[in-house]
């Protein structure tokens, strides 16, 4: 892969869209996250609906205090969706952005912008996210009928959720040195969390504690949305302040790590005097 053209020859307003076009194609380019949106994902939701379908489950809403007696499918498949979308949007980036970062590094020597950069790099992670909310969401329509305002508290949760876990891939992707470190982390950290908020396998499900996980904020919204028809916006940001968090530190480190070294070494060394 080659880099693009020389700075003088790319003015500095067409970098961004080069960038955004790299970042996307990087991350939309990997085959087998897209079998695993297509294929598992419907087959995860089956299974989950089969082995909770009918059970009657108690989920606590925390921002209203109430306790909503729900059918213990529809909540299992919300939890489900969850989780799918936190594997295969943190699998997306991690696996594009660390394959790419010796090329973001090139781009940088060749005098693209590293704010640039990160801009194209949060729009590329933002859009992915969305794209896999979408489908997540759209699937579990074979499954459950949600009102129409309940399945668009499904999507936000799971938008939310996929963003988080996008960023934290980002992260990943600029922090660990190997792929399996990198893997191991989204799928053992997004199993944890989201079953964690599910009652139906962890009788601890509306304990406080709960509250410091990343996927809390998306549960709640979701759920209060589709099955209690409450809208707990408070708790979708919440969710939003985990992905801010998870992307401001990857794009931090992102900047150190593709800095133009050569640069900054011109720069400073000392100027000679005139005898």
């Amino acid at each position: 892969m080659s880099a693009p053209d020389h700075p003088q020859q790319r003015p500095l307003y067409g970098q961004f869209p080069t960038a955004l076009r790299f970042s996307i194609r990087d991350q939309t380019r990997n085959r087998l996250a897209g079998l695993l949106l297509m294929l598992f994902v419907p087959v995860w939701y089956l299974l989950m609906d089969a082995l909770a379908s009918g059970e009657a489950l108690d989920f606590k809403l925390y921002a209203t205090g109430e306790v909503l007696h729900v059918d213990g499918g529809h909540l299992t498949l919300i939890s489900a969706g969850l989780n799918s979308v936190t594997m295969i949007a943190g699998f997306v980036v991690f696996d594009a952005v660390r394959k790419g970062l010796a090329f973001d590094r090139r781009l940088v020597f060749a005098g693209y912008r590293q704010a640039t950069l990160i801009g194209a790099k949060t729009l590329a992670v933002a859009a992915v996210a969305a794209a896999i909310a979408v489908y997540t969401a759209l699937a579990i329509l074979f499954f459950w009928r949600p009102t129409v305002g309940g399945w668009f508290a499904v999507l936000a949760g799971f938008t939310v959720i996929a963003l988080t876990y996008g960023s934290l891939g980002l992260l990943l992707g600029v922090l660990v040195k190997r792929d399996l470190e990198g893997f191991f982390l989204i799928i053992m950290g997004g199993l944890m969390d989201t079953f964690l908020q599910n009652p139906l396998g962890n009788p601890l499900a509306n304990k406080p504690v709960l509250q410091w996980f990343p996927s809390f904020g998306p549960m709640q919204f979701a759920t209060g949305g589709a099955l209690g028809h409450t809208a707990l916006w408070g708790h979708l940001t919440l969710g939003l302040a985990w992905a801010a968090a998870f992307s401001t530190v990857g794009l931090v480190i992102f900047r150190v790590k593709t800095r133009d070294r050569s640069h900054s070494a011109r720069s400073g060394r000392a100027v000679p005097q005139a005898q």
